[in-house]
């Protein structure tokens, strides 16, 4: 985590636990244009509703107006960690143990910035995954990003079944006397 992400979760952190939530992490993105920063809250015994998200966002909002910690413009956004969770904290690995994981590196290791990989195990600050066959223990500070891999049929949006895509109704596409459809913003032709 970047020096800078460490200051602002330093001041923010307190007044996000104070609404009874939790700081997951911090994603900090300057730019010339429009920088971001986007926080990712969650809690313990329900799912982060649009109204945590607009309590941590006020509060925030005055905590940032008062210290500035950020030079310039930006835009702050705050959000629940979703299905692709942001994983930010070696405790973080060690909660989805067995799950699957997309991991970039700021630095090569074994000739490799990206991973996709099922997390075994967290020793301290080495974090121990899996990918094809191949165990791979990567140190916690090295890692640039990391998200789950969702997992779509828990909500029913797995892959469809092929049986089920042949009984589907027949589309204008499988209508032979049916208009050729035209892509939108292409004119006559």
């Amino acid at each position: 985590m970047s020096q800078k992400n460490q200051e602002l979760e330093a001041l923010l952190n307190p007044a996000v636990e104070a609404l009874g939530l939790e700081l997951l992490g911090v994603e900090y993105a300057p730019s010339s244009h429009r920088s971001v920063l986007r926080l990712y809250i969650d809690v313990a015994d329900r799912h982060v509703g649009v109204e945590d998200c607009e309590a941590v966002s006020r509060e925030v909002s005055a905590l940032l107006d008062v210290n500035d910690p950020i030079q310039g413009n930006y835009v702050l956004e705050v959000s629940s960690p979703g299905f692709d969770r942001p994983l930010f904290t070696p405790a973080h690995f060690e909660r989805f143990i067995g799950s699957p994981v997309k991991i970039s590196l700021h630095l090569p290791q074994d000739g490799r910035r990206r991973f996709s990989a099922t997390i075994l195990g967290v020793d301290a600050d080495q974090i121990r995954i899996e990918q094809e066959g191949k165990e791979y223990s990567l140190v916690h500070d090295n890692i640039a990003k990391a998200r789950l891999v969702p997992d779509y049929s828990v909500i029913g949006q797995g892959k469809a079944d092929p049986a089920a895509e042949d009984a589907a109704e027949p589309s204008l596409y499988d209508d032979p006397d049916a208009p050729t459809p035209r892509r939108p913003g292409r004119g006559r032709g």
